[in-house]
């Protein structure tokens, strides 16, 4: 505990200009690297300001100076906020920060508490990423309202946000949710790399569409990845080790570790953080004699470097790396003598590669800030399918019983920069102000092969090539109306333009052809919100916003293109949202929910021909309803319970004719109901032992899992838990872990090979039990 002690007394360089308790109590936060609770207990009223070197009780001393709130420092990372009236009781009463009421955010590019935010915004803080086990970002789906992921397997999901879902297939079209690592997005239309949740600071997801801020790929939200940043003041390091065993397969083991270094104290700083880790296979394919056959390895790190230039300007720099090596995918065919088995003739392996470089520069001064980054994505994946069932062998002659496969792969390249200022609250209107460019260069070549017994003949090839070059200039002001009202009105005015080349050859008898097309897509995206903001905190807000995705182009086939189908149109989506934000019983008590109505226009879907080959196809409109809640409580006996639903309903219009199938009635991937809860119970053993208790639970309804109504696929209804039991002592904690712990075997939103989707029925279930233990330390 000495180490958590100095980084308390440790004097900091601030620099916080005139804002009312709560923001200069956030920026305190943000400049001194650490978290701090609960800043919406000191109201929205005060005007303080810091300049200079504090620690940082100093600094809290200082700007809660006749505020109606009062802090107490929970330890080196973490303060609380709470309201005057119970001051002197809440510096002592042991109040738990694992499950956290309230984190300042920045995922709506300005730094804020979330229950003075007007939109649906969610955060998950490092410690709870800790506690619960959260490797990485489906491991957190079940904490967040409306948050759900596909199950095909790791480094090949697509995550899915108020059942705003355009099908479990992952193709051509932009992704509905954009993920950002720390200011950069790092996802196109590929599937999330999955990166592992090593040292990080927190997860912020932005509920809705964000195309004002964000642009295109956020329809349905934002899901933010932020990392720890180096520290200035102190060295802090720590590590992990697990090994667990899967019912019926083999063992997994995980390793990572981290370390801050201050180089040069108050201004130079650097953060490595590495890890590995193995997951076991449990699924046998009996034609190929191989049990276990889906291992999964990944390995990576990061490197962070902090350098403070001024007393106003700081940069922040970052390079990440992940490999993700899986040996087979994960669906089984039902009817088998075991429930884990299949019967394929080639491995369907798959690779995900991932690269991040980028740089933030940040000023703040006294009359607002001024933020640069520069950001470079190299992201590289390949999958491999048995192509043996089905339509594309029989179309080149070969007999039913050759073997195929299939191999596609893409190498994307983006390189971003994004340049915001914002103001500094310091009288009624408030302002935002963004220049965005982005140039993406992806190569995705695809080949089938047919294979012999001593030869192998390769059938189609497709070298294709896209170039998007996207730019926006956008905008957001915040007016105070006064007695607690607000306004606010944003935009951005967008153009991008695709280009889209391709070299197909297929065997005879079909021929050969080269495809070249273009197109641009310009625009205007607005959001506007109203908010009421009451003396005890509570908010109250509507809310409209819009997100959208600009078309593109197929080229894909053994056949040539129908002209009519050789592109597709942009989407574009609509949310009318209104919504509340509750504290109660001095503050254990918090409620966050909302209602909202999105008109979907021309919803862009990835699909596969009876050939195993994808194209992208505009299905037509819909209309989603739903209600989202989340809900957290703090026992006075250390238990912490957060609970979330959501309720969500769903009917598609004026279906495309030229869709090819008839469409079903509402989205796929859209449970009517989905939630979670979470439990975290703390007891002192004495001699600074600690007791923690962990329980989640997670329920998806069932939904369809394609659009197409010839292929009933119904998926869905069933529950993800996990439980803990870990024992901390100082610095070491060792916790005991199970995950499904009742064995449920549901199928979950997913697909297994898009040959033979057709005709055979592809399950797959969720991993069988699996307990393990980890030992871990942080100094």
């Amino acid at each position: 505990m000495a180490g958590r002690v100095e980084a308390a007394d440790s004097r900091l360089r601030l620099s916080i200009p005139a804002r009312s308790y709560a923001d200069a109590l956030i920026d305190l936060g943000l400049q001194a690297n650490v978290s701090i609770l609960g800043t919406a207990s000191c109201g929205g009223g005060g005007r303080v300001q810091l300049s200079g070197r504090y620690t940082l009780g100093e600094a809290l001393e200082r700007l809660t100076a006749g505020a109606p709130c009062a802090y107490r420092i929970v330890d080196a990372r973490t303060v609380r906020i709470v309201p005057m009236a119970p001051a002197r009781e809440a510096r002592d009463a042991p109040r738990n920060p694992t499950v956290i009421s309230e984190l300042v955010v920045t995922a709506t590019k300005r730094p804020a508490a979330l229950g003075r935010l007007p939109a649906g915004v969610s955060a998950i803080s490092r410690e709870q990423v800790r506690v619960t086990r959260s490797a990485d970002v489906g491991q957190t789906t079940g904490q967040l309202a409306g948050v759900l992921t596909t199950n095909l397997g790791p480094g090949r999901d697509k995550l899915l946000i108020r059942g705003l879902s355009d099908g479990a297939f992952t193709g051509r079209t932009r992704s509905t949710v954009s993920t950002y690592l720390d200011d950069a997005p790092i996802n196109y239309n590929a599937p999330d790399p999955d990166l592992r949740l090593v040292d990080i600071d927190r997860i912020e997801v932005v509920r809705g569409p964000q195309g004002a801020l964000y642009g295109s790929g956020s329809l349905a939200g934002i899901y933010r990845i932020v990392t720890a940043k180096p520290d200035l003041q102190q060295a802090v390091y720590g590590a992990s080790a697990s090994v667990a065993t899967t019912r019926g397969g083999d063992l997994s083991r995980e390793f990572e570790g981290y370390v801050s270094i201050p180089v040069i104290p108050d201004r130079l700083a650097v953060r490595v953080a590495a890890y590995e880790d193995v997951q076991g296979g449990y699924l046998d394919d009996v034609n190929l004699r191989i049990a276990n056959v889906d291992q999964t390895r990944r390995d990576g790190g990061r490197l962070a470097v902090r350098v403070q230039i001024d007393d106003h300007w700081r940069l922040d720099a970052l390079a990440a790396t992940q490999h993700l090596r899986s040996n087979d995918t994960q669906y089984v065919t039902p009817g088998m003598s075991n429930g884990g088995m299949r019967a394929n003739r080639v491995r369907e392996a798959h690779n995900n590669d991932f690269s991040y470089a980028g740089a933030t520069v940040a000023g703040d001064f006294p009359w607002g800030s001024v933020s640069s980054s520069l950001s470079y994505v190299h992201h590289v994946f390949s999958s491999q399918y048995d192509a043996g069932v089905g339509e594309p062998l029989a179309l080149f002659g070969a007999p039913r019983t050759s073997l195929g496969a299939f191999v596609e792969a893409t190498r994307s390249n983006m390189l971003v920069q994004d340049l915001v200022l914002r103001s500094t609250p310091t009288g009624r209107f408030d302002w935002l102000l963004g220049v965005y460019a982005a140039r993406t260069l992806e190569r995705s070549p695809s080949e089938l092969t047919i294979l012999g017994p001593n030869s192998a003949r390769t059938v189609y090839t497709e070298r294709r090539k896209d170039t998007l070059r996207e730019f926006a200039v956008y905008g957001e002001g915040a007016y105070d109306l006064g007695h607690g009202w607000s306004a606010s009105i944003g935009g951005r005015v967008f153009e991008s333009r695709v280009h889209t080349t391709a070299d197909i050859f297929v065997s005879t008898p079909f021929q050969p052809r080269a495809f070249d097309q273009s197109r641009t897509f310009s625009g205007f995206t607005p959001k506007i919100s109203l908010q009421r903001e009451f003396s005890n905190g509570d908010l109250v807000y509507a809310l409209i916003s819009e997100g959208y995705r600009p078309g593109g182009f197929n080229s894909s086939g053994f056949f040539a293109i129908r002209a009519a189908r050789a592109d597709f149109q942009p989407d574009r989506l609509r949310n009318y949202e209104v919504g509340a934000k509750l504290r109660r019983l001095d503050d254990r008590l918090t409620l966050r929910a909302a209602a909202y109505y999105d008109d979907w226009a021309d919803i862009q879907t990835d699909r596969y021909r009876q050939s195993g080959l994808s194209y992208t196809a505009n299905v037509g409109d819909a209309r989603v309803v739903g209600v989202e809640a989340e809900m957290g409580y703090e026992f006075p006996f250390g238990l912490s319970l957060q609970l979330n639903g959501l309720l969500s309903d769903s009917n598609i219009r004026n279906p495309n004719p030229d869709f090819e199938a008839p469409v079903t009635g509402d989205l796929p991937g859209v449970p009517k109901t989905s939630g979670g809860i979470l439990a975290v119970y703390e007891r002192p053993l004495g001699d600074d032992l600690m007791l923690r208790l962990v329980g989640e639970a997670a329920y998806v309804g069932r939904a369809d899992l394609s659009f197409d109504a010839t292929l009933p696929r119904r998926m869905g209804h069933y529950v993800r838990a996990r439980m803990s039991a870990e024992l901390a002592k100082d610095a070491w904690r060792v916790t005991a872990f199970v995950t499904n712990p009742l064995d449920d075997a549901g199928d979950t939103f997913a697909y297994g090979n898009p040959f033979s989707f057709g005709e055979v029925r592809q399950v797959t279930p969720q991993r069988p039990r699996t307990v393990g233990l980890r030992l871990a330390a942080d100094f």
